[in-house]
């Protein structure tokens, strides 16, 4: 079975650095927890937004067949807005729209999870996590157009700073820490791993 990873530097994870090419983040955490003979590829790219992900479609996963694909995008699309405010932006109509576009060219017969975007600061009142919502409602619509799996993970971190706001996920506001990476791998795995080898 071959599973693609796909998403932005939360994905990425460093892989540039690991001969392996799956980083050091969620993806390999996922990696480890499914059978050996699972092929893992991680498509990340640090800094991307949707519509990054739209002029390497063909080639990062059309082109690559894979069996399953794992979608996480949608922090840059906000984050973007905040701190380049001089870009030209991915507003959430803009957002849905590249997005189902991308989805609409998959296979039918490849499985597909949709991961919801995680945190910007780690406050679940941050001006950046009141922006997210939208996009999350966005992933969540396409979700069920598309019969994909959806993995909570907005949810999962809004939930986490509630109840543990003295635990950090991130390095930065958006970036992971171990812990961070910890939680998008369970979540994942709670929501996906029934699909593996299906």
């Amino acid at each position: 079975m071959k599973i693609i990873f796909i998403g932005d530097s939360i994905t990425a994870s460093n892989k540039n650095t690991d001969p392996e090419r799956l980083g050091n983040g969620y993806v390999r955490m996922i990696k480890e927890a499914l059978p050996k003979d699972v092929n893992v590829i991680n498509k990340g790219v640090n800094g991307h937004r949707v519509t990054d992900l739209a002029f390497r479609w063909v080639r990062d996963v059309i082109d690559l067949e894979p069996d399953l694909l794992s979608v996480s995008i949608g922090i840059n699309d906000v984050w973007r807005q905040l701190d380049s405010p001089d870009l030209t932006q991915v507003d959430v109509s803009k957002f849905e729209e590249v997005y189902r576009e991308l989805l609409s060219q998959l296979s039918t017969t490849t499985k597909l999870v949709l991961m919801e975007p995680t945190i910007i600061k780690e406050n679940p009142q941050s001006q950046g996590n009141q922006m997210l919502i939208p996009y999350v409602e966005v992933v969540r619509k396409l979700a069920v157009e598309f019969d994909a799996v959806l993995v909570p993970t907005h949810d999962v971190f809004i939930n986490h700073l509630h109840k543990k706001p003295d635990v950090s996920v991130t390095t930065d506001g958006v970036h992971m820490r171990k812990k961070g990476n910890e939680l998008i791998a369970k979540s994942w795995l709670d929501a996906a791993k029934s699909l593996i080898n299906q």
